[in-house]
């Protein structure tokens, strides 16, 4: 009985990040916003701003739930800041679901 309680437990911590996944379509509309300073293709169009392409799905909703949170403040926190405040977590998790799904 344990054996079975383990597995089941394992398989709920490997399927998680899955389920806890955002919808790359419906962060395509929130990340037009982005466009500005991230450019349409999520390759940086400013010099110094980073390329959100391909980036990590889970660094994104961390970096942009910090600077809502204002936990991240060096860089661009001036800028990142208001822009991140404007989303709730599941546009967070969607925007990040739509820019590391480009390749």
């Amino acid at each position: 009985m344990k054996k079975v309680f383990a597995i089941a437990m394992l398989a709920a911590v490997v399927a998680s990040p899955a389920m806890a996944a955002g919808d790359a379509a419906a962060g395509k509309a929130k990340a037009a916003v982005c466009a500005a300073c991230h450019g349409v293709d999520g390759i940086a169009v400013i010099p110094g701003y980073p390329n959100l392409k391909g980036q990590n799905e889970q660094y994104l909703v961390n970096a942009l739930k910090a600077y809502k949170n204002k936990e991240r403040t060096g860089g661009m926190a001036m800028v990142m800041q208001p822009q991140a405040s404007m989303l709730n977590d599941t546009d967070i998790a969607n925007v990040a679901a739509y820019f590391a799904q480009m390749k």
